[in-house]
């Protein structure tokens, strides 16, 4: 199989060596590179490698956000490039995911394209994705998520989490509420609200998701439900079945 590789790295050296050193694999078309997280999503979605070399200290967003941005189940096999980075490594290791660790040698390079080849040629796939998701499923409780990524159309927008009022649920998509804005996000309530472990959001209601340092106030209405009043003037609901997580992360009882 030939492997259609994708190069990710914000700097053009490593971009470099790591074309260099695949000049000399057989079997493989280097589909193209980037130099952003943001440029990386794109170029996924429209030219769907089989392999990518991605680096995980990106300035904007790195390479753990490049995955969440991505379509889980059509994820490549990823080979992750990193300077000394003891969270990442580790979740590496706990995971079965393949890395190559700056300064890297021409030996070790080649071990990690071998291995690549062989899951693509083996069936071994689905099970690399499987670990994939599961190291994106763990991300979360490290607190790494401090931006969101908007796409519409070709225009891609970052909002930083303090600055999100609350967020809405919309089917399949959310609404992003900032001051007067509003901006649709694809994705659903229950994967939001994983990925905003750790962050100052809580989820107040089945459709609703607040930032706690956007509350002004809470009044009681019926029933052991609040209404919870923000400074941008927006009311909310908390209803009685989201109060426990409320209280929790206020650390006081209402």
């Amino acid at each position: 199989m030939k492997l259609r590789i994708l190069i990710v790295d914000d700097e053009p050296l490593a971009r470099q060596r790591i074309r260099m050193l695949l000049e000399e694999e057989d079997g493989i078309e280097l589909v193209g590179e980037c130099a952003s997280g943001v440029e990386a999503v794109a170029t996924v979605r429209k030219l769907k490698p089989n392999l990518m070399f991605l680096d995980v200290q990106m300035p904007v967003l790195d390479g753990f956000g490049v995955l969440e941005e991505l379509d889980t189940e059509r994820l490549p096999v990823v080979i992750f490039v990193t300077a000394y980075d003891k969270f990442a490594i580790r979740a590496f290791e706990l995971h079965a995911l393949d890395y190559l660790l700056k300064p890297f040698d021409r030996l070790r390079f080649g071990k990690a394209v071998d291995r690549a080849r062989a899951q693509l040629e083996n069936d071994e796939f689905a099970k690399a994705t499987k670990h994939l998701q599961a190291l994106l499923k763990d991300l979360p409780l490290h607190n790494r998520l401090d931006r969101l990524l908007i796409k519409t159309g070709n225009r891609v927008t970052f909002l930083r989490l303090d600055e999100v009022d609350y967020i809405q649920a919309a089917g399949n998509y959310v609404r992003v509420f900032v001051a007067d804005e509003v901006h649709l996000l694809r994705e659903t309530m229950s994967q939001l609200e994983s990925r905003l472990k750790g962050t100052s959001f809580v989820r107040i209601h089945r459709s609703t998701i607040v930032n706690i340092d956007r509350i002004r106030e809470l009044q009681p209405t019926f029933h052991g439900d609040y209404a919870v009043l923000l400074h941008s003037g927006a009311e909310l609901t908390l209803s009685r079945g989201y109060r426990d997580k409320l209280e929790a992360r206020l650390g006081h009882s209402l």
